[in-house]
């Protein structure tokens, strides 16, 4: 699944305000009801240890890339380091991790007990109003920098122009390099604890798309669909949502909602995610609403199931993204539906909806044991009807463990 409007929505609630007594384990079973106050903080279950290894890896491959320091402003990966995001605004927030020694996150005066309640990170710095926060990232990075020579700066790929622009300004003696390798390589590899938020983000994303199909009605909009299925998933401690299309509509890969009403006799796709602590899910399921599908759909929907399972046979520990990919398409233009299938067989998925690795043509990277990613081969029939099918997949030692449940082939 590409990105979603249900992602943007999430994500400004993916990390709630919560107190230093939520950092402990809360477990809710999956495709039951959550509490009110779990549905209402989404607190973090992963302890303030789990920061500090963080902290400790991302040290470490500073030093490996030889790089001194590492800056970022709220995003994914501020919160993966910190373990909060309070989002961006025209007031600075700025985490500054050096490759040896205590990171510093710099703030609003009035923000420093906030930050320091619900994030990792004990050296909390304010500014006052009236003043140039930047004086105050001038002060920190010359405190950071190596003594006798420039520092090199990972930034953190998404830091805005702006920031960019000022802190070239105002830390002189450093030399600044896009941060990408950096975080990227800490994320691919999922931790338990990151896995077991994927898994229960599965759960209460399985079972919000089946109870959302077992109330479909005729004269329901897909607009109604979707806001049914945020609902249920809302009810699970799981905010999201997702994708919605009848018909010809689902030959749309990114189509958008429609006007039209639910008829019998015809396709209905769904393609939903939903976040718990901050970790995502993202499954597609395409059903027959009606008495019974036609032999053509019937037929499509077959061959999508085998190419997906072709592309799980082919996912063995350290074989290439491409290869993956490979083997889906092979099953679906063999079968006469090549130019029906118009986009990658998956990707990675955790914090990010979308993030490495991607299966796709021309990735040469090794799916290794800890990377989580999607398999959602389709084909797309302009002006008739489209298929897709997506389970998460998890790499292990021994193999692919798929972490939903597949559909069975009809």
């Amino acid at each position: 699944m590409e990105r979603r409007e249900f992602f943007t929505a999430a994500g400004l609630i993916a990390t709630p305000l919560v107190g230093r007594a939520a950092w402990g384990v809360r477990r809710i079973e999956p495709g039951t009801a959550a509490p009110d106050a779990a549905r209402r903080t989404q607190g973090p279950t992963l302890g303030p240890e789990v920061f500090a290894r963080r902290i400790e890896r991302l040290q470490e491959e500073l030093k490996t890339r030889k790089y001194d320091l590492f800056v970022a402003e709220p995003s994914t990966n501020f919160q993966y380091f910190v373990g909060y995001n309070p989002g961006r605004s025209e007031r600075l927030i700025l985490l500054m991790v050096p490759t040896a020694g205590t990171p510093a996150l710099i703030c609003p005066s009035f923000e420093i007990e906030r930050i320091k309640r619900n994030s990792a990170i004990s050296d909390v710095r304010g500014w006052e109003e009236q003043d140039d926060p930047w004086g105050l990232v001038g002060k920190a990075g010359r405190a950071m920098k190596p003594p006798h020579r420039n520092g090199v700066v990972a930034l953190e790929p998404t830091t805005s122009y702006q920031s960019y622009d000022r802190l070239t300004d105002k830390l002189g003696g450093w030399r600044f390099n896009n941060g990408a390798g950096v975080t990227e390589r800490l994320r691919i590899i999922k931790s338990p604890e990151e896995i077991e938020m994927i898994r229960r983000a599965i759960a209460a994303t399985e079972a919000s798309i089946a109870a959302t199909f077992s109330q479909l009605a005729v004269g329901m909009t897909e607009r109604d669909v979707a806001a049914l299925l945020s609902r249920e998933m809302a009810s699970r401690g799981s905010p999201g949502g997702g994708l919605v299309q009848f018909g010809p509509a689902s030959a749309l890969p990114h189509g958008g909602p429609s006007a039209g009403q639910l008829q019998r006799e015809t396709v209905v796709l769904i393609d939903a995610g939903s976040r718990v602590e901050g970790y995502t899910s993202d499954i597609t399921r395409t059903n027959w609403f009606g008495d019974a599908p036609s032999d053509e759909f019937k037929k499509v929907y077959n061959i999508v199931h085998d190419a997906q399972s072709a592309a799980i046979a082919a996912a063995t520990p350290l074989a290439q993204c491409q290869e993956v990919d490979r083997a889906a398409r092979k099953v679906i233009t063999d079968a006469g539906y090549g130019q029906y299938f118009t986009h990658r067989l998956g990707h990675g998925m955790g914090m990010d909806g979308h993030e490495p690795p991607y299966m796709v043509e021309g990735n040469e990277t090794r799916i290794e044991p800890g990377m989580v990613f999607t398999d959602e081969p389709g084909i797309y029939q302009l002006n008739k009807f489209g298929v897709r099918i997506e389970d998460d997949c998890l790499m292990t030692e021994k193999g692919i463990e798929v972490l939903s449940k597949r559909a069975a082939k009809l």
